[in-house]
């Protein structure tokens, strides 16, 4: 199994085993804009969590 192809397993298993995802993840999902993501989150419409000056996105709250 070449490397190129043991990366691309790596990163299909680490996706799908995300617990949370960015807001640059949810514009990409929604397709959406970055203010508009972090309206969403503001408003309370999933549950959120900042680590300094990020803010991560839980995966459970946002699939629902």
């Amino acid at each position: 199994m070449s490397a190129s192809t043991q990366k691309q397993i790596y990163n299909s298993q680490a996706e799908s085993e995300k617990r949370t995802y960015s807001v640059p993840e949810i514009t990409e999902i929604l397709q959406i804009s970055r203010r508009k993501a972090y309206e969403l989150c503001r408003e309370d419409h999933f549950k959120t969590v900042r680590i300094g000056k990020s803010v991560r996105v839980s995966r459970k709250s946002f699939d629902e």
